[in-house]
């Protein structure tokens, strides 16, 4: 081929090679501006955008690798006042997000207990998913995944506000809840629901849905078991992957419908794609101490 007409070639190449990344207003934790990001490979090409150590999230938990201790339960602070409104749920382009405002009498839903030394302040939600052919947790249990983990973001209250809070080791504790499919849920939770089913209305980026009715944190909380759960130091799992979270996830799964489920998958991310398997690969847990805290009599089962 003449010289002349590969030197074309490269030049219509250029443009596909450098194609500048726009910036986002925030992540799902936060109001940082990060460099442009996706699940297209599950985190692994975060590099340069997502930072590196050795308490990164999430990571493979199972009992039989855990250390079971006597810790204190989770206190669960005003998760049983209702919030005030409006509730927005919001397609921030990675995750159907919802800030956690105050309650109606001016107070914050807050936790403590577990390995946490102090209180931690409510601020977010979010959830990440799967596909109609894969499930889409996080973390995984006993080398099972789920088909939707929701994290509820908190910020120690040492910290003016989440910024401050995630240049900490102890700035942010997140609750992660795992939800299970199943054909007929023998359990009805009216304050998912009323997330679930403003769903159809954030399929587009940006776009927002006004939650009706009344809504406490605990009704997110369903039935579960909250005195069963994992707990170790770890990161977040969108970027900048800050080394500043209490991570405690609860091994119980909340039982789903799988018409509830679909509605996330009609989600599209802030490039137009189907929003689908939003999730971060599985990371190194590097010697880390993980701990569990159960009831003796679940033990054998959740080992078995």
């Amino acid at each position: 081929m003449p010289e002349s007409r590969i030197f074309q070639k490269l030049l219509l190449l250029l443009p596909l090679a450098y194609t500048p990344h726009p910036q986002l207003p925030h992540n799902d934790d936060g109001d940082r501006e990060v460099q442009h990001w996706n699940y297209e490979y599950y985190g692994n090409d975060w590099g340069g955008t997502c930072r590196t150590g050795l308490r990164q999230s999430p990571i493979r938990l199972a009992v039989h690798k855990s250390l079971i201790v006597p810790l204190p339960r989770i206190v669960f602070g005003n998760y049983d006042k209702k919030l005030r409104s409006p509730l927005k749920l919001v397609n921030n382009g990675h995750s159907a997000h919802m800030d956690i405002p105050e309650t109606r009498d001016n107070s914050k839903p807050f936790i403590a207990g577990g390995l946490l030394k102090d209180r931690y302040i409510a601020e977010g939600l979010h959830f990440h998913w799967g596909s109609p052919n894969w499930r889409g947790s996080e973390h995984s249990i006993k080398d099972q995944r789920f088909d939707v983990e929701m994290h509820i973001v908190h910020r120690n209250s040492r910290y003016t506000d989440l910024k401050e809070a995630l240049n900490h080791k102890d700035g942010i504790a997140v609750l992660g809840v795992m939800f299970k499919i199943v054909q007929e849920p023998d359990s009805v939770f009216p304050g998912l629901n009323k997330i679930f089913a403003q769903l159809p209305k954030i399929k587009k980026y940006k776009q927002e849905a006004n939650i009706v009715g009344s809504l406490t944190l605990g009704q997110l909380l369903g039935n579960l078991n909250t005195r069963d759960f994992f707990t170790y130091k770890g990161s977040l799992t969108t970027p900048e992957c800050e080394e500043s979270v209490t991570w405690t996830v609860f091994s119980q799964p909340l039982p789903i419908s799988f018409a509830a489920v679909s509605r996330f998958w009609n989600l599209r991310s802030n490039d137009g794609y189907r929003l689908v398997n939003n999730y971060r690969s599985i990371q190194p847990r590097n010697s880390r101490p993980v701990y569990y805290r159960t009831s003796t009599n679940q033990i054998s089962n959740l080992i078995g």
